[in-house]
This record gives C-alpha cells, sequence and structure tokens, in this order.
C-alpha cells in the first residue's frame, strides 16, 4: 500500500521561508517522477514542480527562482525548499507521483502573511 505524508508546513510572514518533506512507503521514490501540489481555498490543484526519476527538474512558472525541488533517495524522501513566499502561495501542499498515481495524502498547509 502506497502511502505519502507531507510534512513541514506553517504560518510564515511574506517573503519568509519553509520547507516541505514528502516522506513515501511502498513505493521507491527514484523509481519515480515525483511531484509537488498545491491547492488553495476555492481553486483547483495545480502542479508546483517535478523531479523525475533521473533527477530532472522543473517548475511551474509562479515558482521559478523561488522554489527548489530535491530528493534523498537514503531516506525515501521528497523535500520543497521555498522561499521568499508571497502571500498567494497559500495552500495545501501536496506530494504524489506523476500528476496523481496514488491516493492523495492529507498535505500539509502553509499560510504566508502579507
Amino acid at each position: 500500500q502506497v502511502r505519502l505524508v507531507e510534512s513541514g508546513g506553517g504560518l510564515v510572514q511574506a517573503g519568509g521561508s519553509l520547507r516541505l518533506s514528502c516522506a513515501a512507503s511502498g513505493i521507491t521514490v527514484r523509481f519515480h517522477d515525483m511531484g509537488w501540489f498545491r491547492q488553495a481555498p476555492g481553486k483547483q490543484r495545480e502542479l508546483v514542480g517535478r523531479i523525475t526519476y533521473d533527477r530532472s527538474i522543473n517548475y511551474a512558472d509562479f515558482v521559478k527562482g523561488r522554489f527548489t525541488i530535491s530528493r534523498n533517495d537514503a531516506k525515501n524522501t521528497v523535500s520543497l525548499q521555498m522561499s521568499s513566499l508571497r502571500p498567494e502561495d497559500t495552500a495545501v501542499y501536496y506530494c504524489n507521483v506523476g500528476i496523481g498515481a496514488y491516493p492523495w495524502g492529507q498535505g500539509t498547509q502553509v499560510t504566508v502573511s502579507s
């Protein structure tokens, strides 16, 4: 059974930083394309960025230069380092394989105050 657990969210002021972590069980993340997604209230879930099995990384335009995705193969985790946060980054953040191959976890809430 695949389980994805996100953590690291919180309340931060605009311009601040947070580091999110996605712990996976039931899969080996280095064999998959792992994505970070977010969903703001009243909006659809959107892709933030992705790291492929061969460590190619791409980002949505709205986070380029501010967010960094990395992977720790030893810990079977994927991280999202977020800096220069903006109020519009407020959302619940999720990780998943591909565009959502497995049941979504509970996500982790990120709230950016102005």
